[in-house]
């Protein structure tokens, strides 16, 4: 059995050949960068002359275009609207990412306009309401389709106004837009 070789610890340009990569291949934001770059210097030490300075080479990759946290907040909010996600789930994802609030503001905007019809989507993805085969007639199985749709993030009364649409029935965007603007 082979033995496992230590990583030599990083040093100034070791951590930003490790940064280049990762920003190389994936899509990502400066807290982001930030962590990962922690993450690294936490498992294989630190030999560098100078004290390690995660924070100041985000900062840096960020002044040079490298990273770009309003447009990364707004790939995200239009692909989680994309797939269905609401309001609500577009903000927690932001936030988790670190996304401050004037870089996510325009994707909680984007997130808003597409409300209804990411709530939509999401239905007709799950066979919710006019999307469904068969009437719900149960409260039970009625209380669980709007739980999943809240846990999408979408607001409770445009979830319980597909909910309670039946399978086949005419969707009215419009209507669902002005009840969820109505409560909110």
């Amino acid at each position: 059995m082979r033995e496992r070789r230590t990583p030599q610890p990083l040093d100034e340009s070791k951590l930003n050949e490790l940064a280049l990569r990762y920003v190389g291949r994936f899509a990502t934001s400066r807290a982001k960068l930030v962590a990962y770059l922690k993450r690294k210097i936490r498992e294989r030490g630190w030999s560098g002359e100078r004290t390690a300075d995660a924070a100041a080479m985000a900062e840096r990759f960020a002044a040079l275009g490298y990273i770009d946290d309003a447009g990364f907040a707004l790939a995200r909010s239009r692909a989680l609207t994309g797939r269905g996600y609401g309001k609500r789930r577009v903000s927690e994802a932001l936030r988790s990412a670190g996304i401050d609030e004037t870089d996510g503001e325009a994707a909680r905007d984007h997130a808003d306009a597409e409300a209804v019809a990411s709530a939509l989507r999401f239905a007709e993805r799950r066979k919710i309401g006019p999307f469904g085969t068969k009437p719900v007639t149960d409260p039970k199985e009625r209380q669980r389709l709007l739980a999943a749709m809240i846990r999408a993030g979408h607001g409770f009364a445009i979830a319980r106004a597909i909910v309670a649409l039946g399978p086949g029935s005419p969707v009215e965007p419009e209507a669902l837009a002005e009840r969820d603007r109505s409560l909110a």
